[in-house]
């Protein structure tokens, strides 16, 4: 079989998802780490719909958010810092050291700071004129925040 490379930039999400798993297959079996999981909480209107969440995972002694999104009608309430503390507060109870975030500079760095969160990295221009910041929290080995 001789492979080729073609452009599909609109594989489905299950397509994504089930390569994504062979990827976390390999990964586990290289590091002898399989205690990766989802970790999301949601807030929701009386409707049910979803009006904020933070999400990402946990896996091996760290944790990356990587959604952390409150929809523009409901900002100011609080909602991102309640999120954020319930995130922060499972990964420190499943045992994660480390949590990861990135966000840009028009974003929420101030939030993920006042949180306790420290600038690692700033990745200038990008997007054009602006910068990706990355950020990370420690947790004690006891899980004190």
């Amino acid at each position: 079989m001789t492979g080729r490379i073609k452009a599909e930039h609109d594989l489905s999400p299950i397509e994504l998802s089930s390569l994504e798993e062979r990827l976390h297959s390999a990964n586990r079996r290289a590091t002898d780490c399989a205690d990766d999981r989802g970790l999301a909480f949601v807030i929701r209107d009386g409707a049910g719909n979803a009006v904020g969440v933070a999400a990402g995972y946990s896996w091996a002694s760290t944790s990356e958010l990587t959604l952390m999104w409150i929809d523009e009608a409901h900002r100011g309430r609080g909602y991102a810092r309640q999120l954020l503390s319930a995130f922060v507060a499972e990964a420190a109870e499943r045992g994660v050291t480390r949590i990861w975030v990135s966000s840009h500079d028009f974003q929420a760095p101030g939030l993920y700071e006042k949180a306790g969160f420290q600038r690692i990295a700033e990745l200038a221009e990008w997007p054009e004129g602006h910068s990706n910041i990355i950020l990370c929290k420690t947790i004690a080995a006891d899980g004190a925040l």
